[in-house]
């Protein structure tokens, strides 16, 4: 009789451990099933949005290129932080104040993560902060948004970090899932890409070498400020234009930034009007960079970049590349042409450069400084 009741005790057990069996089957394939479904969600959102950051650059001007990658990671968290506050970081950005308080937190995660991007592969960790937004209908598109605006106003407003392409750093959510909960964590990384660089770096000793030559150039011509506004602003004027020259090739490394024209001194357009914001930003002297079209004396239009720069509680332009003209032979330009585009007002400066207030196709439109009607005068 014993052996009969153990009998039957053991077959319970082990129908009631089978039951649990198939239980614990059934959760865990609706967990996978939903985690599959999410990630085809976030494949058709990359294909679809990462047209909207292609590259508008044009013969003499490239302006950031934003490649948005949204992907679902595998359930292993990045890092166990979850609410990261950057909203103590100070910064002064012009285009920085237009931006959405969303962008503004991405902006500011690029600003405090400044040293550790130096690496080329650190990552700028958002936590969960967007993890409302992602709930949304139409979260995941806003976030784009948001990415975009902060990556382009950094690099507009900061043309210091000259080894960072836009190009090559993405924008990641980790979702995690349980039942019917999901967390969202956003971080900003490398993909799959070696590093985050512009093209002419690979290391981050080639960075720190690079970032030491600019500096100590930097320090040279800054050693030379006065006390008078106007006189620091034609002496930066004066330098880039006695000493930088025009790349007509196209072709050569960092012309586009402020290493090419404080280092190697040639430059394209963009070099020019970055050298003249980064040496008038390291003497406290509001500038910001302008992009458009600009028509020259032989009436061709072209994508080109400039100054605005405020003096005297006024904004005026300078365009120190036209300050600068190509000279055939051994000839030398009159005070009539290098100061020509020197502290503008918009009658003067209107006629022929055309800001454009898109820094990438499909991007945010952001507002200029107000010209002065009338040229400064000293």
């Amino acid at each position: 009789m014993k052996s009969k009741i153990t009998g039957f005790i053991m077959s319970v057990v082990i129908l009631l451990i089978i039951i649990i069996l198939v239980c614990l089957g059934i959760i865990i394939y609706k967990e996978i099933t939903s985690n599959e479904s999410i990630a085809t969600d976030v494949e058709n959102f990359v294909s679809t949005y990462s047209t909207l950051f292609e590259d508008t650059k044009e013969e003499n001007i490239e302006t950031p290129q934003i490649i948005e990658n949204i992907t679902e990671i595998p359930q292993t968290p990045t890092t166990n932080k979850t609410n990261i506050d950057y909203s103590k970081i100070e910064t002064d950005g012009y285009f920085y104040e237009q931006l959405e308080p969303e962008a503004q937190t991405i902006y500011k995660a690029l600003q405090a993560n400044e040293e550790k991007m130096k690496t080329g592969t650190a990552t700028i960790d958002l936590g969960t902060t967007f993890s409302d937004l992602l709930s949304t209908s139409g979260g995941e598109q806003k976030l784009g948004e948001y990415y975009q605006s902060a990556v382009e106003s950094y690099l507009y407003d900061n043309p210091k970090i000259f080894y960072i392409s836009a190009n090559k750093l993405y924008l990641n959510i980790e979702t995690t899932t349980r039942g019917n909960k999901k967390t969202y964590k956003v971080f900003i990384n490398n993909g799959s890409q070696p590093n985050y660089f512009s093209d002419e770096y690979t290391s981050q000793s080639q960075v720190e070498q690079a970032i030491d030559m600019i500096e100590k150039i930097k320090n040279q011509i800054i050693s030379q400020k006065t006390n008078n506004t106007y006189n620091n602003i034609k002496m930066i004027h004066d330098y880039l234009v006695n000493n930088v020259e025009y790349d007509s090739t196209l072709a050569k490394d960092n012309i586009y930034n402020i290493y090419g024209a404080l280092v190697n001194k040639e430059s394209v357009c963009e070099g020019y009007a970055k050298a003249f914001k980064y040496l008038l930003d390291e003497m406290q002297i509001p500038c910001v960079m302008v992009i458009g079209q600009a028509t020259n004396s032989k009436g061709e239009t072209e994508n080109h970049a400039w100054n605005y720069v405020k003096i005297s509680n006024s904004w005026y332009a300078v365009d120190a590349t036209w300050d600068d003209p190509v000279i055939i032979g051994n000839g030398t330009i009159s005070n009539d042409i290098k100061y020509k585009y020197f502290l503008k007002g918009s009658l003067k400066m209107n006629k022929d450069h055309i800001p454009n207030t898109q820094f990438t196709q499909e991007g945010r439109n952001y507002e200029y400084p107000v010209l002065s009607q009338y040229d400064y005068q000293n």
